[in-house]
């Protein structure tokens, strides 16, 4: 248990640390603190800080800078919140318009990186089963044909398909109507696998057409297994607690290339009720021993199905990056709950 004393000492030097980025020395605490303090009692205060792992002393400073302990502590027990404004939510609320769920999963990376100014990312919701309700084409110019595949939840996908020969519109009309045929209660893989039987009974172009919707299909499915969708890494560039050391910087974006260690940390995040933060080494990732995730899950019609957040440097200012997270989590449930 600290002191009330060392409490208020912890939390003055962590906000200036945040604030400055630079380490806080003993003058500072006094003047901030506006404690009846001697500069000999605050120092004892501070080798106590030290001693129990909170705070730390680089050796090129007098001062001392907060620890990941430290910041845990503050964060936990100290941490004013500062709440977003309505006008902000509202202007959040018209980013995320409910009409098409990958559109606003994206738009809710965009924002979270835009506001933190740090890298927002999203784990995109699992979708077992995409279901096609219409497909057509659209003669574009010779031999370019745009293949339009529309689904269930509304979704438009756009593919642009190159053929050996000039179609004309009532080809591309019989083909569209024949896939949209197929496609009525059929997922992606339904419809492939039906059309695929049908094709042993067309012959000539229809044939070589449908065939290359199909694969066009398989394409949007490929997409649709990325992951999350991330954005603002480069801000992550511009953080001179991170971009002095290149080598870490270097391994971080491997971190993100690779998904897979950052996967299991929002798959692990969406157990949480509420905002979780995972700060240097909490997090699990040693790239990540510099930086802090904050994360929240999201839902659709109350269930869970992935996780946002924000990953930025140790100093970060968590009172506002906590309502952001927080509020854009509960927008985006509700924008695709609405869709739904």
């Amino acid at each position: 248990m600290l002191s009330e004393r060392a409490q208020i000492l912890l939390k003055i030097l962590v906000e200036r640390y945040i604030a400055e980025g630079q380490p806080v020395g003993s003058r500072t605490l006094s003047r901030y603190a506006n404690l009846d303090l001697s500069p000999a009692s605050i120092r004892n205060i501070m080798s106590d800080l030290e001693e129990l792992g909170l705070i730390t002393s680089p050796h090129t400073s007098a001062g001392r800078i907060p620890t990941s302990l430290g910041y845990r502590l503050f964060v936990d027990t100290m941490l004013t919140i500062q709440p977003l404004q309505q006008g902000q939510i509202r202007e959040l609320e018209g980013h995320l318009q409910p009409d098409n769920p990958t559109r606003a999963v994206t738009a809710a990376s965009h924002l979270l990186s835009q506001l933190t100014e740090f890298a927002g990312v999203v784990l995109t919701p699992k979708r077992r089963g995409i279901l096609l309700t219409q497909v057509e084409f659209l003669r574009l110019s010779d031999k370019r044909v745009l293949l339009i595949l529309v689904t269930a939840d509304g979704d438009v996908q756009n593919r642009i398909l190159l053929t050996e020969r000039d179609y004309t519109t009532s080809e591309l009309a019989e083909a569209s109507n024949l896939l949209t045929q197929h496609c009525v209660g059929r997922t992606l893989e339904g419809v492939r696998d039906a059309v695929y039987q049908e094709l042993r009974h067309l012959q000539g172009d229809i044939s070589q057409l449908m065939t290359a919707a199909v694969e066009a299909g398989n394409q949007v499915m490929a997409d649709e297994a990325n992951p999350y969708v991330l954005s603002g890494e480069s801000n992550l560039l511009r953080v001179d607690d991170l971009s002095s050391n290149v080598e870490r910087l270097r391994q971080l974006f491997r971190v993100f290339e690779e998904k897979t260690a950052l996967l299991q940390l929002l798959d692990h995040s969406q157990h949480a009720a509420g905002v979780q933060i995972f700060i240097g080494g909490e997090a699990g990732i040693s790239p990540l021993d510099e930086c802090s995730v904050v994360t929240s899950p999201y839902k659709v019609n109350g269930q869970i199905v992935g996780t946002l957040g924000v990953i930025g440097p140790t100093r970060m200012a968590y009172e506002r990056v906590i309502p952001i997270v927080d509020v854009t989590a509960k927008l985006l449930s509700s924008a695709l709950s609405h869709h739904s």
